[in-house]
This record gives C-alpha cells, sequence and structure tokens, in this order.
C-alpha cells in the first residue's frame, strides 16, 4: 500500500469518530427541541421562564422554571466564589513557586480530585458535610444552598487549576524577564506581569468551571434541599434544573405536559452551557492571538 493511500486510511479512521460526535449531537438537539417545544402549546415561552411556581402535576399545572433557574445561578455563584480563589492560587503555587518534585506530586492529586464520580461528593456533602453546617449555623437542615456550593466548589477547583496552571505556563518567558530586569520581585511579576498576561486563560478556566458546576446532576440532587423555590438565602434549600430532570423523569407520563415540561428545561439548560463554552471557545481564542 502507497504512503498516500495509508494517510487517507489514517485520516479516514479518525474522520469517523469526530463524524459521529456531530451526528450524535445533532440527534441530542433535534430530541431536545422535538420533546420540549410541545409544552409551550400550553404555556408561554414568558410564562416558562419567569413563572414562580413549578407544580407540574397540580390541576391546573404551573410550569414556572423561574425558582430552578434561580437555584441553579445561586449555587454556581457560590461555588464560584470559592472556588476561584483557591483554584487560580493553587494554579499558581505549582507553575511559580513549587519546585519540580512538589509539583509532580500536587498535579496528580489534583487530577485524582477531577476523577472522583460526582455521586462520591453528594454521599459525603450528604453524610459529613450538611450535619457540620446545620451544626455550626444553627439551622434545622444542612441541605442547602451554601452545603451545595461547597461541595460543588470543591469540584470545579480542579478544572480551574489545570487550566489556569496551563496559561500561565504559557506566558513566554521573556515576560518574567523582562519585568526581573526592571527591578520587579517575584510576586510583583505574578501579579503585575504573568497574571495580565495569562487573564484570558484564567477567564476561560473560570468560565469552564462555572459549566462544569452549572451542569452537574447527582451532587445537587444529593446536598442542595430539593424545594422548588425561590431562593432568599444561601441557607435555605434550592433546587436546580439539572436535578429537577433527574428528580421528575422517571414519574412523568411520556407524552404528558410534565414530560414536555423536563425536555424544554433540558432545552434552556443546553442553551446556557453552551453558551457558556462558546464564550470560553471565544476568549481561548483571543489569548492564543495575544501570546502568539
Amino acid at each position: 500500500m502507497k504512503r498516500t493511500q495509508k494517510e487517507n486510511l489514517i485520516k479516514g479512521f479518525f474522520c469517523l469518530p469526530a463524524s459521529l460526535s456531530i451526528f450524535f449531537l445533532l440527534g441530542i438537539v433535534i430530541v431536545l427541541f422535538k420533546e420540549g417545544l410541545p409544552i409551550f402549546k400550553v404555556t408561554s415561552l414568558k410564562e416558562f421562564l419567569f413563572g414562580k411556581f413549578w407544580y407540574p402535576t397540580y390541576e391546573p399545572p404551573e410550569f414556572g422554571i423561574l425558582p430552578l433557574i434561580l437555584g441553579s445561578f445561586l449555587v454556581t455563584f457560590g461555588a464560584l466564589v470559592i472556588s476561584v480563589p483557591l483554584g487560580v492560587a493553587g494554579a499558581i503555587y505549582i507553575s511559580e513557586v513549587a519546585s519540580p518534585k512538589i509539583k509532580e506530586s500536587i498535579k496528580p492529586v489534583i487530577e485524582l480530585l477531577a476523577g472522583i464520580p460526582s455521586v462520591v461528593y453528594g454521599f459525603f456533602g450528604m453524610v459529613i458535610v450538611a450535619p457540620q453546617v446545620a451544626k455550626i449555623f444553627d439551622l434545622a437542615v444542612g441541605l442547602n444552598a451554601f452545603t451545595a456550593s461547597l461541595i460543588l466548589g470543591i469540584m470545579a477547583i480542579p478544572t480551574i487549576t489545570s487550566i489556569s496552571e496551563d496559561a500561565i505556563s504559557a506566558v513566554p518567558k521573556k515576560f518574567k524577564e523582562a519585568s526581573y530586569a526592571l527591578g520587579a520581585n517575584k510576586w510583583e511579576t505574578i501579579l503585575r506581569v504573568i497574571l495580565p498576561a495569562a487573564g484570558g486563560g484564567i477567564t476561560t478556566a473560570v468560565i469552564l468551571g462555572m459549566a462544569r458546576v452549572y451542569g452537574e446532576t447527582m451532587t445537587v440532587l444529593m446536598v442542595a434541599g430539593g424545594a422548588a423555590v425561590i431562593p432568599r438565602s444561601f441557607f435555605e434549600p434550592v433546587r436546580t434544573m439539572t436535578a429537577t430532570i433527574a428528580a421528575e423523569m422517571g414519574e412523568a407520563v411520556a407524552g404528558s405536559t410534565h414530560f414536555y415540561a423536563l425536555f424544554a428545561i433540558a432545552i434552556v439548560l443546553f442553551v446556557i452551557t453552551l453558551s457558556f463554552n462558546i464564550l470560553a471557545d471565544i476568549l481561548s481564542q483571543r489569548f492564543r492571538k495575544r501570546l502568539g
């Protein structure tokens, strides 16, 4: 077989999985919209997105997902408050401070955290963290937005740390050398030169961490409390969109308005998560051009 034929064969082999990925993505989108759009024959888009009550089995039913959207954003915001400082600080330490030996020890641990199943985090939060939160803050129950934010924040740290570390390591050495030549010390160089230069990559890491948290299902289902109400504080039970789909899809009758409403929630979740990923990709491309 000629070399050109072999290359074409290899290209075709690797092209097949990529084509299948596109095919499966299109299939998912088609199914989501096919099963989700019929709900808008029963309720308007405005009532669906901004309605304050989620009572899909009542008579008449109410399909307002505003409490679910706010619950999702609340736990995501809380998780970012925890994960962003710790994740970026960890990336700075690994890239600029730690010795090669320590760096080799820390990176596998971070990767191990990323590989732990979400149900394990959820079980840990439900059994260990929630009772302590209830005890410390004198609450009736520890399953609330604060506990969910705490666990999700820990889950997002590996993503933010890993991508931020790559961005910091990609900063050209000439930037650091120029800073040292002007008399800046190590920490001044890190804070005023390296971090601004890696800002696009760090922002991308934060957005991808946000998408990771926003799309999490099992953990929030176990530790957020599951109350579909508009949250007034971090210490109240909440329910996210992902947890609602996971908790109710098994009970919804196929072809019912409840069934269609759950698929419509999936459409909203898909659009929000897709927006996060597109924004991260745009920032990542700008970051590469900036350093290129």
